[in-house]
């Protein structure tokens, strides 16, 4: 899964570190979401969404394998 959220968070000049604390979740967690590594909860993709004013579709990209 691809997402556009260091994208959107660099555009709004927001911090890994403000995005995580605004979320509940680590920085680490943040990064590993912008690298792809991590695929988050539908709970944390929705707060994502929702902090971007964004539908969870319009943040991730779902691809089929």
């Amino acid at each position: 899964m691809r997402n556009k959220i260091e994208v959107l968070r660099r555009a709004r000049g927001v911090r890994q570190e403000e995005l995580a604390r605004a979320m509940g979740v680590s920085r680490q967690t943040i990064s590993s979401l912008e690298n792809g590594r991590y695929n988050p909860s539908i709970m944390l993709a929705h707060k994502i969404a929702r902090y971007f004013g964004m539908t969870i579709e319009e943040v991730f990209v779902f691809e089929e394998e």
